[in-house]
């Protein structure tokens, strides 16, 4: 049984195949769904010649989140091909250098405030782009890294990632009177470009095999997948505010 048959989505944050929506992209294909990838500034090639490694005919959008014209560009091109949106992958995050590492205190505003609005602040205009299209409800999720605890060189990106949570739980509550749910997936650490950006990863990889109970292989993101495509699905018809965490467990443990 496929479990997003029909349905259409609109999947963010691709960039290569080792992308985690770059999984939940061939995942949902897989399962039946109609999909728009979208990709954002130097990096649109690159989405673009990653589109062709899908199993499946794939138009791809430029989105950069913090232009408002392309919000409507993304809408109006949904309409057009769909006319209806059943659901919304938001795969985004950035930090400039200076707000990844040990130095916490290094960063200014100004040279970081550019990472929230990339990282948090764009689940709410992934919504906007989306709800006008969702009349029938829907349900949009996001990726996340654990945020109730502070990571070695996460830094910034760590407190982005807590405003992220904080802004996913209250769309939730105004979106559910549009049956419309919110979650977000916590995943462990993957072998991403993302994340060989963040100094100091090797310590993540390190750590993270040996204390989850089930265990982790960095370099295996389809529990991540499953995870998301079952939430974009309708198999979480009551699920929203939600934090799902796939991590082998390693949230749960303490030493």
């Amino acid at each position: 049984m496929s479990i997003l048959k029909d349905k259409n989505l609109l999947i963010t944050g691709i960039l290569t195949d080792a992308s985690l929506a770059f999984g939940v992209a061939q995942l949902a294909l897989d399962e039946g769904a109609n999909i728009v990838i979208t990709g954002a500034g130097r990096g649109l090639r690159l989405t673009e010649r990653t589109a062709r490694k899908l199993n499946g005919d794939v138009d791809v959008l430029e989105f950069d989140v913090r232009d408002p014209s392309h919000v409507s560009n993304v809408r109006n091109a949904l309409e057009e091909k769909w006319g209806q949106v059943d659901g919304a992958l938001h795969a985004i995050g950035f930090m400039p250098e200076v707000g990844l590492g040990e130095d916490f205190l290094a960063a200014r505003w100004d040279e970081i405030s550019v990472g929230f609005d990339v990282s948090a602040y764009s689940i709410k205009t992934v919504a906007e782009t989306v709800l006008p299209l969702m009349n029938q409800g829907g349900s949009i999720v996001g990726l996340d890294f654990d945020a109730n605890v502070a990571w070695p060189a996460y830094n910034w990106m760590g407190v982005a990632k807590a405003a992220l949570e904080s802004a996913s739980r209250y769309l939730a509550r105004s979106l559910g009177p549009e049956n419309i749910r919110v979650n977000l997936v916590a995943a462990g650490p993957i072998r991403t470009m993302a994340a060989k950006s963040i100094p100091g990863f090797k310590e993540f990889e390190d750590a993270w095999d040996g204390r989850a109970p089930l265990g982790w292989d960095v370099k295996d993101s389809s529990a991540v997948a499953r995870a998301c495509v079952a939430l974009l699905s309708d198999w979480f018809p009551m699920t929203t505010g939600e934090i799902v965490h796939v991590d082998g467990g390693y949230h749960a443990i303490g030493a």
